[in-house]
């Protein structure tokens, strides 16, 4: 088929629930992508922020292949498998956790979270949940509820109660909502679709302390700023803390379906049989990539480090060349953006018709999260395409 032909067989056959840009991918090798029509792509946003070994990689088909010959794809929660086990024990032992429970993305280990959150208060009279504006945590109820924009929430409501929203890096506005009621405090270390938001250390180590304080759980949500992206294996590295719960997801299933909601301390033992399930939850083909990239995370966060470094560099160049159509530059490893003054769109659609696949973030920011494995030389062939695409606007 042709490029055309797949994208007009999509909008006549999908719901209508995504503004997609007219390329159908059809393959891959490393940090490129090619359209049904051969035209090749270098890839910045790999899957947003899925991809972390790229495509196209070897141990990947190694381990997917192994599963396929086993001849067992699935097993359900009834049954363990080595796979699933073994990504539990590495994510527990990187993460410094005691419990994980495998489910299918972010959203779902979001309401794992939150569900938890709530078990872990009931017995005291703690249902509540404070969340932040411009947050992000997912699109089913309980997800899209600690979902800090109404952009979100438009023709949903009522939302489910119970949630309250704070200001990101405002320990103060936190503080002014906790009450005898609250449970938990959802945050991510690094804003994502709020605009690729760094949270500041002061902040991080008050959410903590109120936390203990008034005996609540602190959830991190690293569903996109997790699995080394951000230059270390998990987000909340940077800030030495520990959350009571992460959520991960995205890259952690290596390019197929898998999220992961994970327990500390006094987080641990809450869940007992029969409180959460997730049927394709530790799916043994899912988990057996989940175990490659656990085994490569350490590698793959010192590459995000370096890189990232690399490409805040060259970003800045760039925000100093264009002044009147960008400015800000911030994120972590290689989870940053470029704050703009023109559409993030009409940049977006500049990139690719000169090869390069970026996205955004907020209703300004251009986002490039690209695969982990991202070489300097990658990311001056990217900013140099972004350069041109904001001297032709």
């Amino acid at each position: 088929m042709t490029n055309n032909a797949v994208v007009e067989l999509g909008k006549k056959n999908y719901m209508n629930n995504y503004s997609q840009f007219p390329i159908a991918i059809a393959s891959g090798k490393g940090m490129y992508l090619k359209d049904e029509d051969g035209n090749e792509y270098l890839d910045f946003v790999a899957g947003i922020a899925v991809n972390a070994l790229g495509y196209g990689d070897e141990d990947e088909k190694k381990a997917l292949l192994s599963v396929i010959e086993e001849g067992v794809l699935h097993t359900s929660n009834l049954y363990y498998n080595r796979h699933a086990v073994n990504a539990a024990a590495a994510l527990n032992k990187l993460a410094g956790s005691e419990e994980v429970f495998f489910c299918n993305s972010g959203a779902e280990a979001n309401e794992a979270a939150l569900k938890l959150a709530r078990k872990y208060g009931s017995g005291k009279g703690r249902t509540e949940i404070i969340s932040f504006h411009h947050s992000f945590h997912g699109r089913t109820y309980g997800a899209i509820t600690v979902t800090g924009q109404d952009k979100y929430h438009k023709g949903f409501a009522p939302m489910l109660p119970g949630v309250s929203y704070a200001e990101y890096n405002n320990l103060d506005s936190v503080k002014a909502l906790v009450n005898s009621q609250t449970a938990a405090i959802i945050v991510e270390p690094l804003q994502g679709e709020g605009g690729i938001i760094p949270a500041e250390q002061p902040f991080m180590e008050g959410l903590r302390k109120l936390c203990d304080e008034n005996d609540m759980l602190l959830i991190f949500d690293e569903v996109q700023c997790g699995m080394g992206r951000t230059g270390k294996p998990f987000c909340f590295q940077h800030y030495g803390i520990k959350p009571d719960v992460l959520t991960l997801a995205k890259a952690l299933g290596g390019g197929l379906p898998m999220g992961a909601c994970v327990a500390f301390s006094r987080a641990a033992g809450v869940f007992t049989p029969g409180d959460h399930a997730a049927t394709f939850g530790g799916n043994v083909a899912a988990a057996a990539l989940a175990e490659l990239l656990l085994s490569k995370l350490q590698a793959l966060s010192a590459n995000a480090a370096e890189s990232g470094m690399y490409l805040t560099q060259k970003l800045k160049e760039i925000a100093a060349k264009h002044p009147d159509k960008a400015s800000d530059v911030r994120g972590m490893g290689l989870m940053q953006g470029l704050d703009l003054k023109v559409p993030p769109r009409d940049v977006i659609a500049e990139c690719m018709k000169r090869g390069l696949l970026v996205c955004s973030a907020g209703y300004t920011v251009l986002r490039f999260v690209p695969p982990l494995i991202a070489s300097k030389d990658d990311i001056d062939k990217a900013a140099a395409i972004v350069d041109e695409a904001l001297s032709a606007l």
